[in-house]
């Protein structure tokens, strides 16, 4: 029997075994990771530079990516893959370019409430590119999200809404994490989603490149403190690696909705850890907000369940699309 076989029977037998709460422990420390990737990133833009930041973080993801994943990867290098490529690519550093800069502004757990809102975002976005129409849930959700922006726009003791730019930047961010999700989605059904994550990584690593050379200072000593390297580990191989590892297995072992639900919880992990380990302030106004936010995105997520025609029991069913 060739190896591969084997593999595949290894991976069938794990399936039928791996514990569901196991599973679901690794989605809430996937999480965990991601919520903390926006302290840690925090940190890190205290000396590097947004772009050589995102450059520093992406290739060297690729170059894990690559050790791991090699024979998949090579096998999509051909002209079929350079527009699939370019699109995720291209759309993955515009959304990660605004939310870096924008979070050279403004605290951690606020950065992570705003990118939430691609959540939201997303299902309305998938109406105008792809005719899908939303569910009036959707449509609520978003009434409410807004509503929760409004909130955390509020200044401190006024009833005037203010929003600086890191927090406009990141909302355009948010945008665009909605339009990425949705080329993905396109794109991954005829691409390997791993290759095709390795594509995008890649080409927005070079744009990210060519905008550092460009645009910002050489690399400096600075970049060199301890926690600084610490943080830029974390990122590449926590927040990005492990993470990335950790999502997959629970998808596998976790239905869609109920992983969704525990994977939201990323924007909670990232305002505790900002409060408790960057000082971030919280106002009732922003808590209200950051309340609102997080409802809607969990309305947006949660699917409900409808019977199959001739079965007595129910099964999930996406009615995004309905």
């Amino acid at each position: 029997m060739r190896a591969y076989s084997k593999f595949e029977n290894f991976q069938s037998r794990m399936s039928r075994t791996f514990p569901p709460n196991l599973a679901r422990i690794m989605l809430l420390g996937c999480a965990a990771l991601w919520g903390g990737s926006y302290l840690f990133a925090k940190i890190a833009l205290t000396s590097i530079p947004p772009y050589w930041l995102m450059f520093l973080r992406l290739a060297g993801s690729c170059l894990i990516m690559l050790a791991l994943f090699r024979k998949p990867i090579v096998a999509v290098f051909h002209r079929s893959s350079i527009v699939p490529a370019l699109v995720v690519g291209s759309t993955y550093f515009a959304m990660m370019a605004l939310q870096t800069v924008g979070l050279q502004t403004i605290d951690p757990g606020r950065s992570s409430f705003l990118t939430a809102v691609y959540c939201v975002l997303t299902p309305l976005t998938a109406w105008i590119v792809l005719k899908h129409r939303p569910r009036v849930v959707n449509f609520i959700a978003a009434i409410i999200c807004l509503v929760g922006v409004g909130f955390v726009a509020l200044k401190p003791g006024t009833l005037s809404l203010s929003l600086s730019l890191g927090d406009w930047l990141t909302l355009g961010g948010a945008v665009l994490v909605a339009v990425n999700l949705i080329f993905l989605g396109i794109y991954a059904q005829r691409t390997n989603p791993i290759a095709l994550t390795f594509l995008q990584f890649l080409v927005a690593s070079v744009l990210f490149l060519l905008s550092a050379l460009f645009f910002e200072p050489a690399p400096a000593a600075s970049w060199l403190r301890p926690d600084v390297v610490g943080s830029f580990l974390y990122l590449m191989f926590g927040a990005t690696t492990l993470a990335q590892i950790m999502q997959n297995i629970g998808l596998a072992h976790v239905p869609a909705s109920s992983a969704s639900i525990i994977m939201c919880t990323e924007s909670l992990f990232a305002v505790g850890f900002s409060a408790l380990f960057w000082g971030e302030g919280l106002t009732v106004a922003s808590m209200v907000g950051f309340t609102l936010i997080f409802i809607a995105v969990l309305m947006s997520v949660v699917k409900r369940k409808t019977p199959r025609p001739g079965r007595s029991g129910g099964s999930e069913r996406d009615l995004s699309k309905e």
